[in-house]
């Protein structure tokens, strides 16, 4: 009877003991197996939605690229044309000669052109030009385009017309603008990269 007894509680044990063991098996798959692979199975799906979003923009930008390589040639051109439309000097003696044949070019007469003080900065140098003539409204206007197509950064800030008394069709034009030449920071800082491109290219020679 005894033995009986005690052969129970063993079977009863070993029992116990195996389904601690079946738990921490059990444990250890979950812990150390399914959730970490859930984890990545979700990061993965994360990466490849995001691949999948970054392929539709590219695809939705695709159109655009022309655009913007049109955009980057302008910019390119403008960087290029810098040195033309806003000179290393101010050749304030040229630019008044400039305007003063562009006035008799249209026939605007009673001609005052009167530079006015100039003022300095760290990206660019500036002169007020401060000028008047009489003429026909289209040489006035015809005059305007010549000024444009000087090639020289001129930024118009005032411009005043007025009819003469006697209603003839002359027309009185009083115009303040400034016109712009590099700072000696922007110089040098010119000078400083031909410098070092002159180093690179004699170096490669």
């Amino acid at each position: 009877m005894m033995n009986t007894t005690e052969s129970k509680e063993f079977r009863s044990r070993r029992q116990v003991w195996v389904g601690v063991v079946a738990a921490l098996f059990v444990c250890d798959f979950v812990w150390c197996g399914y959730l970490p692979s859930q984890k990545r199975l979700k990061s993965l799906r994360e990466s490849r939605a995001q691949q999948q979003r970054t392929i539709q923009m590219a695809d939705a930008q695709g159109p655009e690229l022309p655009k913007l390589r049109a955009r980057l040639r302008d910019t390119q051109k403008t960087v290029e044309q810098y040195e033309t439309c806003v000179p290393a000097e101010s050749s304030l003696g040229t630019f008044l000669q400039q305007i003063a044949g562009t006035m008799t070019k249209h026939h605007l007469v009673d001609q005052v052109v009167v530079p006015g003080k100039e003022w300095e900065s760290d990206s660019f140098n500036g002169i007020p030009i401060h000028m008047t003539c009489t003429g026909a409204l289209t040489n006035i206007f015809q005059f305007f385009t010549d000024l444009h197509a000087l090639g020289r950064l001129v930024r118009v800030e005032k411009v005043v017309l007025k009819n003469d008394s006697a209603f003839t069709g002359q027309v009185n034009m009083d115009v303040n603008a400034v016109i712009f030449y590099q700072s000696s920071k922007q110089r040098k800082s010119g000078i400083s990269t031909d410098s070092r491109s002159a180093g690179v290219t004699g170096h490669g020679a």
